[in-house]
């Protein structure tokens, strides 16, 4: 025994073990579903937030945490594909505000039914109460995260 260390009962039952496989699982099951969208995760991502309505390109860079050169990368796909386009602001010609083309809100509406096909699957075990206390206790969790900007490597 390691001075100061104190075994758990099981090792292979910690909690950030257990998260771990289960987040990498539901990203795995994510990223097939969506790939009958033609959409990577980020760009799907990217596409939700947009389609609450449109956003300044800085304001989606802190909303999804990722350096601007990478969203740059996301927004000019979503452009070539139709789903987003940028435009200047008129109150401030610096300023690029990102919205959703008819194209990108019915891809949106195919990204939606891949999540809820998902969560579906993934969650099936849960009862309405059970998934409040999840969403309850992830929140709590992210309160507590520093998480550093994706970059273009992620």
């Amino acid at each position: 025994m390691v001075a100061g260390y104190t075994q758990t009962p099981r090792t292979l039952d910690r909690l950030g073990l257990l998260l771990a496989h289960h987040g990498a699982h539901t990203n795995a099951r994510i990223r097939q579903a969506l790939t009958a969208t033609g959409l990577p995760l980020r760009h799907a991502v990217a596409l939700m937030h947009l389609s609450e309505g449109p956003m300044g390109q800085q304001a989606l860079i802190e909303t999804l945490a990722v350096d601007p050169s990478v969203l740059v990368s996301i927004l000019n796909d979503l452009e070539r594909d139709g789903l987003a386009v940028r435009r200047r602001d008129p109150a401030d010609r610096r300023r690029h505000i990102v919205e959703v083309t008819p194209l990108g809100c019915t891809t949106m509406a195919e990204v939606d039914l891949a999540f809820s096909v998902v969560e579906s699957e993934i969650f099936a075990g849960l009862d309405s109460d059970d998934l409040a206390a999840l969403r309850r206790i992830l929140d709590r969790m992210k309160e507590g995260t520093d998480a550093a900007p994706c970059t273009a490597a992620d």
